[in-house]
């Protein structure tokens, strides 16, 4: 089952390339569905948008991306994806995920990347996505770039184990050095029930082996 709603951030209220709507609604911006954006100690929801990855890097993006040389690239899903500022206003963003299993653990994995915004100058250091599944965090491989430049895009897997059917899944960007406005950028969530090791399938289907041979020996024995 997909059990991360949106997770391309391709549904959209008012469509894409806009800052993200958070408690208090306005009308020039757009909500992501399945998901809610918070400013963390605020009533908004933060300095979050939702950017056409394939023109985030021209003035016709809400949020103008430096792009021009850089090494810049949409997305991996060719899409929209989230873009939040670790040190402006930041806002988290939050989906409640259903239909765990308790004791189940799950493999969280997503696309990242850092970026600045256009007209704005300094390297930036040490941003990262800081993960929340329920109680448990967990934070991305840290980016740097340097002025203007563009980090690339990275992959990153982690492992949750549900304590509740129902755990709140959320993602805040995080910086220790501020340099001209980071933005973390994120896309292609998706999480799903761990698969055992290859070597745990064998012990497993060993087992379900001997167990089918001892019940024929025993029905062969009563015949």
């Amino acid at each position: 089952p997909i059990l991360v709603k949106n997770g391309d951030f391709e549904l959209t209220s008012k469509g894409g390339n806009k800052k993200v709507n958070g408690t208090h609604l306005e009308s020039d911006r757009t909500t992501l569905t399945g998901w809610t954006s918070s400013e963390n100690g605020g009533k908004g929801g933060g300095y979050n948008f939702v950017l056409d990855s394939t023109i985030a890097n021209t003035p016709r993006s809400a949020l103008w991306l430096e792009g021009k040389g850089n090494g810049y690239t949409a997305s991996p899903t060719g899409g929209n994806f989230f873009a939040s500022d670790s040190q402006y206003h930041p806002g988290m963003l939050s989906q409640l995920i259903s239909g765990l299993t308790i004791g189940t653990s799950y493999l969280l994995t997503f696309d990242y990347a850092l970026a600045q915004q256009v007209g704005f100058y300094g390297a930036n250091y040490d941003n990262f996505w800081e993960v929340g599944f329920g109680s448990a965090a967990a934070s991305t491989a840290p980016l740097s770039i340097a002025d203007n430049a563009f980090s690339g895009w990275k992959t990153a897997t982690m492992a949750f184990t549900a304590t509740n059917a129902s755990e709140m899944l959320s993602f805040l960007a995080r910086g220790t050095a501020p340099g001209a406005p980071p933005f973390m950028l994120l896309d292609n969530v998706a999480l799903n029930a761990e698969v055992p090791e290859p070597a745990t399938w064998m012990l497993m289907i060993g087992g379900l082996g001997l167990l089918a041979f001892n019940a024929r020996r025993r029905r062969n024995a009563r015949m």
